[in-house]
């Protein structure tokens, strides 16, 4: 196991220069620090009293960014029980109270979460239908004026119920930011 390769880099704020292991696990890919950095000057690199739900945890690279970042709250799901205890140890590391690990499967999660975020971060396994599957239960869970980050290796087919504010390619990453359509055109 190559032990640079299973770390992730915080780029920004209170956690900046951190590295942060994680396990092996089936296409686990941290989002890379160039399109890390780009999101969150999009963002803006504070997210002071935010909350944000990061969905397909993965390694926690955009969750722990927003607690970085004082986000007010970060929920991490996860599936991969070996993972999520991966970003408890990593929470715990950090000393963060600001992020909650959920054990579970996203899709269910999105089905039973009553809870509403202002950042929702969306980086499915990219050989899935996952993204496809998790866009239109998403504008429920966005408070007034949120935004959805998502990343794929391939542009999502059925886009019409989101405005893309900014979008971005990184070798085979596609990546935007979007507001539920409905909002964007008040």
């Amino acid at each position: 196991m190559n032990q640079q390769r299973n770390k992730v880099r915080i780029i920004g704020g209170q956690y900046r220069r951190r590295l942060l292991p994680f396990p092996d696990a089936e296409g686990l890919r941290p989002t890379p620090d160039r399109v890390r950095e780009t999101v969150f000057n999009w963002l803006g690199q504070e997210l002071y009293g935010k909350r944000c739900l990061d969905l397909f945890a993965g390694s926690g690279a955009l969750g722990f960014e927003a607690a970085s970042r004082e986000a007010a709250r970060v929920v991490m799901v996860e599936k991969s029980r070996k993972v999520a205890e991966s970003l408890k140890a990593n929470r715990q590391l950090l000393a963060a109270a600001s992020i909650d690990i959920v054990p579970m499967d996203a899709m269910h999660y999105l089905k039973s979460c009553r809870e509403k975020f202002d950042v929702i971060f969306l980086d499915p396994p990219y050989d899935s239908d996952l993204l496809q599957q998790a866009l239109p239960l998403l504008a429920s869970l966005l408070a007034e004026g949120g935004v959805l980050y998502f990343e794929a290796r391939h542009w999502p087919e059925e886009m019409a119920d989101w405005h893309i504010e900014k979008q971005g390619k990184a070798g085979m990453v596609h990546y935007a930011l979007a507001r539920p359509a409905v909002e964007a055109s008040l």
